[in-house]
């Protein structure tokens, strides 16, 4: 065999005739299974987790089948990593979508801040190389500008707004390769200068100088011409896409990340539906739901999901999506994730204080929050809450008013009472 050539090699295991329960042959078939097994594993390990069944039942229509035990598709090549929980997590590197490293946004050069189109060229129409220029006629930026202008037949005096979006591509994005413009400017020690280059465009050339940048000056100024994008290889779920591909009933963990607290609550609710019977009267589960054997697996984890759920549920953020950016939040749905994520960890002996976390809350989810404080007072802790809510103090065990005014006219105990007094 040639010795820098790739060959493919393939050795003749076992051949089997396959043969049929008829009542009599159990025996041979018990043999024959097991010894299909022992050169299924003998393949497996020559063939280093591949293996080829070639059948010849019928010697006219005879086909290959190709296995493989490894996280690979063996015929685009996509290799999969071993799935575990950091592949489903954004904040490690094993699950996070490599082109945003998990923020689901990327910070790119903008057009819309790069371009001013009620300017000309001449009058400072491309934004960072105006400033660049500093007014300067005979910089290298303005000669650039003059060139360019120049050899692609751009008007000078005619504000960008006029340009077809063709003509804005261009000056964005650059000519082609082939294309060379003859540039003349003169340097910082006024010598004339002159040569022949291909146009790079604006935004390669303001990505060359950001990567290139040597102090935190350069870096800001450039990224006043940029803006946050949503990730277009994760569309924002970031996610690397191994991950996304991996589904529940044909739910990727992101489409459920983006399901509201009470839908999420249904979906994993149906989930347990493998333990009731068929309408048909069957026991076998329906096709959309886990199996037994699944379930038993999966049980424990969703008695923990579920119960999380059901807590934000009762402290008013059912509207909430699991995949809603925490700094999108408001103070008092923060503070309620909050509570509920120590009401989930069923702590005792801890004081909380709330800062009037009935705000915003309709008159229904405010009786499920109060009933929420009262089962953490009951675990064994102190609550202690600062409220201006009528059903809440009715609800307290203990008031204290301060006052007797607001802020500086304040600070003094007022009234004090156990429940009993109100």
């Amino acid at each position: 065999m040639e010795p820098y050539k790739l060959h493919t090699i393939e050795a003749v295991v076992d051949r089997l005739i396959i043969r049929h329960p008829d009542g009599d042959n159990n025996a041979e078939l018990n043999e024959d299974a097991a010894r299909l097994a022992d050169s299924v594993e003998t393949a497996i390990k020559l063939g280093n987790g591949t293996m080829i069944v070639h059948d010849v039942t019928h010697r006219d229509k005879a086909w290959d089948k190709l296995f493989s035990e490894n996280f690979a598709c063996l015929h685009c090549g996509t290799n999969l990593p071993e799935i575990e929980p950091r592949t489903f997590s954004f904040n490690s590197p094993h699950g996070a979508c490599p082109a945003c490293d998990g923020l689901g946004v990327r910070t790119e050069l903008d057009p819309d801040l790069i371009l001013n189109l009620d300017r000309t060229l001449e009058t400072g129409a491309i934004r960072p190389w105006a400033k660049m220029s500093r007014g300067s006629k005979q910089g290298y930026y303005a000669q650039l500008i003059k060139a360019v202008a120049n050899f692609y037949k751009l008007p000078l005096d005619a504000p960008l707004s006029e340009f077809s979006p063709t003509q804005r591509d261009l000056i964005l994005y650059g000519g082609k390769p082939d294309e060379k413009i003859t540039l003349s400017y003169r340097n910082a020690s006024g010598e004339q200068r002159s040569y022949s280059t291909p146009f790079e465009g604006v935004i390669p050339n303001l990505q060359r100088r950001y990567k290139d940048a040597n102090s935190a000056d350069n870096y800001e100024e450039i990224e006043k011409y940029m803006s946050s994008r949503t990730c277009p290889a994760c569309n924002g779920h970031r996610l690397r896409p191994e991950a996304m591909a991996v589904t529940i009933l044909g739910m990727g963990i992101h489409e459920v990340s983006d399901l509201s607290i009470t839908d999420g609550l249904h979906w994993f609710d149906g989930l347990d539906a493998a333990n009731s019977p068929n309408s048909n009267g069957s026991d076998a589960p329906p096709a959309d739901v886990l199996t037994s054997r699944q379930l038993l697996i999966a049980r424990p984890i969703l008695k923990e999901i579920t119960a999380r759920l059901r807590f934000m549920q009762d402290v008013g953020l059912n509207y909430l999506t699991l995949s809603r950016a925490a700094n999108s939040l408001s103070g008092g749905e923060a503070q309620r994730i909050r509570l509920a994520t120590q009401i989930g960890s069923q702590l005792m002996g801890c004081l909380y204080i709330l800062d009037e976390p009935s705000i915003g809350l309709h008159q229904r989810d405010n009786e499920r929050l109060i009933k929420t404080l009262e089962g953490l007072r009951n675990l064994g802790n102190t609550v202690l809450v600062v409220e201006h809510d009528e059903d809440t103090m009715h609800r307290a065990d203990w008031i204290i008013d301060m006052g007797p005014g607001a802020g500086k006219h304040g600070g003094e105990v007022v009234w004090s009472a156990d429940r009993d007094s109100f």
